[in-house]
């Protein structure tokens, strides 16, 4: 269960929630399975509430939505993506520290839209199977 400013999101409303977002959008790919994922759950709710308005927090089951997982390169939980202008611009892998994960939300707030100027836009038509 997510807390009230912490949205799930699936395949099916990925690409209306998160890579055609105005705002910033922080993801934590998670899986029901993950005891840090539990761990950390209360601190990523905090911080949804603590930068409201400044960025969207979300969920994304892995075990439910593999498809999105597999784009993103994610491949254990928790794993915390950080979005800008719809590209992925940060990221924090694994069992981190809460500070550090807040840390990261605020250096993307403060830096991300420079970052994803920059960055190139994915080509989400390509794939490498046949």
């Amino acid at each position: 269960m997510s807390g009230e400013d912490v949205v799930d999101v699936s395949e099916a409303d990925w690409e209306s929630s998160v890579e055609k977002s105005s705002t910033p959008v922080v993801v934590m790919f998670h899986s029901p399975t993950c005891p840090n994922c539990r761990e950390i759950e209360p601190y990523f709710d905090e911080f949804a509430s603590e930068f409201k308005g400044k960025a969207v927090f979300m969920k994304l089951n892995v075990l439910e939505n593999p498809t999105i997982a597999g784009r993103y390169g994610v491949m254990g939980t928790p794993t915390f993506k950080f979005f800008c202008s719809g590209r992925p611009v940060q990221e924090v892998v694994g069992a981190a520290y809460p500070p550090l994960i807040k840390r990261t939300i605020e250096e993307t707030l403060e830096h991300g839209s420079e970052c994803a100027k920059r960055s190139t836009k994915i080509d989400y038509s390509m794939t490498g199977y046949a």
